[in-house]
């Protein structure tokens, strides 16, 4: 009886050893967890307001310079006003924007537009930049607006792209067939990457947002988006909404005219 009391105070004794070594490799382990945790929630917060902060700045410091000391609010108060510059900008746009909506608006920029269409290196930069701001700023354009994924650069690789728009014009004059332009950027930059013309059925069309795509291109993969309700099978356009050969401007292109 003796001997097995012995035994089981020993085992006890053991089991609370091992119980105390646990516990002690545990907290490392807890504390580790506790810095990823923090990281992972300090670090999009910290980086967001940094990038703010300094797109802030630099506008503040920039219109700040034109700005009359009599109408710059931190002649009157003591300490800096973030944003003042942002929202001057603002501003600004809205203002040109609505002068252009109207009548001398429009006059002026038609004929400034004609003297610039007669400037050989001039009207090709201007035309290109404002045939794209026009189509991505329109609310009806397609452009952009859907993630696709397509065999590149060879076959069983795959690649996820954004269409663009449909092709048109020469190029679906000579194709002969129905293509699609679509837009591939490369990882982590989606700034840079390769235009590519496709038959309409080779690519594979998702469901994901485009902020999900950009998101997962950006990651390199690291960030795959949660899968989403299968959407309705998209509607093929009308005869009206294509864009015409002779060159009038495509269906869902905000132009000057539009903007009342």
């Amino acid at each position: 009886m003796a001997g097995n009391g012995e035994e089981t105070a020993a085992s006890g004794h053991g089991r609370g050893e091992a119980h105390a070594a646990s516990e002690r490799k545990s907290f490392p382990h807890r504390l580790r967890n506790y810095l990823f945790a923090g990281i992972i929630v300090a670090a999009p917060i910290g980086i967001t307001l940094f990038i703010v902060w300094h797109v802030l700045r630099y506008f503040d410091q920039t219109v700040s310079q034109f700005i009359p000391t009599a109408y710059n609010p931190e002649t009157y108060l003591p300490f800096a006003v973030p944003g003042i510059g942002l929202v001057v900008i603002l501003g600004l746009l809205v203002l040109i924007g609505w002068f252009a909506a109207g009548i001398a608006g429009r006059t002026i920029m038609q004929t400034g537009e004609w003297l610039l269409d007669r400037t050989p290196i001039v009207r090709g930069i201007y035309g290109t930049l404002k045939q794209l701001f026009e189509t991505m700023l329109s609310q009806s354009s397609r452009s952009f607006r859907e993630v696709v994924m397509i065999e590149y650069p060879r076959p069983g690789i795959w690649s996820l792209g954004f269409v663009t728009g449909e092709a048109t014009g020469e190029i679906g004059r000579r194709h002969g067939g129905d293509l699609l332009s679509v837009f591939v950027p490369t990882t982590p930059i989606p700034a840079y990457g390769f235009l590519l013309f496709l038959p309409r059925d080779e690519v594979v069309h998702l469901d994901m947002s485009v902020e999900d795509g950009m998101k997962l291109v950006i990651s390199g993969g690291i960030v795959m988006p949660p899968e989403r309700p299968q959407r309705e099978p998209a509607r093929p356009p009308r005869d009206d909404e294509r864009p015409s050969a002779g060159g009038e401007q495509p269906h869902g292109v905000l132009t000057l005219e539009q903007v009342q």
